[in-house]
């Protein structure tokens, strides 16, 4: 039996990008990471306040689900900035996505899991 086709992190992301922008949000590419199979770590905003980091990660049936990573909103700024150059030395693959829109990890799990 063949493989199923899968979608790349490219189209993942541009996808999230349109879903999140036609939904009346701000959607951009902080980083840009593997086009074919780079890891996506979402980064969720409301109004501008940090909400979360979100990792897609594979599950046990080939799908994705969003799982939540990195430093807490009360941690502060400088903690998610040092956390993200930390994720982007040890894998320069990383797709990092930053959403303004309410209910970002929704949006994201949606599109992209």
């Amino acid at each position: 039996m063949p493989a199923d086709p899968r979608l790349t992190s490219e189209m993942l992301v541009g996808a999230l990008r349109r879903r999140v922008t036609d939904s009346g949000g701000f959607a951009t590419v902080v980083a840009k990471g593997d086009a074919i199979s780079g890891v996506i770590l979402v980064q969720a905003l409301e109004k501008g306040a940090f909400q979360g980091l979100f990792e897609r990660v594979s599950n046990l049936d080939g799908g994705g689900a969003l799982m939540r990573c990195g430093p807490s909103a009360e941690e502060g700024p400088e903690a998610l900035d040092q956390y993200l150059a930390r994720r982007r030395r040890s894998d320069p693959d990383l797709w990092i996505i930053e959403l303004d829109i309410p209910d970002a990890e929704r949006f994201a799990a949606g599109t992209i899991c």
